[in-house]
């Protein structure tokens, strides 16, 4: 029987030096492995380790500076899982975050992974004062988007045939989760001008 999987945040994978040596690494297996198999992640063909290093380093050095959040998935010693959200950059907009990705390895889907990664990162996003979280996905990718409803997103917006996938399009949606909880916010989409 599999470990139950254990979540972390930046700082508890800063404290564990050998996973925190072989973490983009084992994010770059997970992303290619998943984008390989169409996974709806951003990429059209696989991403390189370099790609995924240069990425791994603006994450953790979002999540030190408090202007983001990573959270890893391990079940033992293994790398499972990852998700991360960062604060938009314009200083009008900082007080927001968009949750950029949440990626499961193959061999873990099913296990609940995605939910337990995105509910520490919807509390993260909470704890740091975010008014509110936003995302997009591809609108063939049901499951993560039935995920998202649960946990309280919305969808506020769609692009129809907007992302382009080996010759195929598909619509890509915009979610909202709004923490501000002032009520002001809780009715029909689009809000009036």
């Amino acid at each position: 029987m599999d470990p139950e999987p254990e979540i972390l945040d930046a700082l508890q994978l800063a404290a564990d030096a050998d996973r925190a040596t072989d973490f983009a690494e084992a994010a770059h297996r997970i992303l290619a492995d998943l984008v390989s198999g169409g996974a709806p992640l951003g990429w059209v063909d696989p991403p390189g380790r370099g790609e995924v290093a240069e990425l791994v380093d603006r994450v953790v050095r979002a999540a030190h500076t408090g202007d983001g959040a990573l959270r890893a998935a391990y079940a033992g010693p293994r790398l499972v899982g990852l998700g991360y959200w960062l604060r938009y950059a314009r200083p009008t907009n900082r007080q927001h975050a968009d949750l950029e990705k949440i990626a499961v390895a193959s061999e873990a889907h099913g296990q609940g992974l995605g939910r337990s990664l995105t509910s520490a990162l919807v509390e993260d996003a909470r704890g740091a004062g975010i008014e509110v979280l936003t995302l997009d996905a591809r609108a063939d990718n049901t499951r993560a988007l039935t995920l998202y409803r649960s946990l309280g997103f919305r969808e506020y917006g769609r692009l129809p045939d907007f992302v382009a996938m080996g010759g195929r399009r598909y619509d890509k949606v915009f979610y909202m989760l709004d923490f501000r909880g002032d009520g002001r916010h809780d009715g029909e989409w689009p809000h009036p001008q």
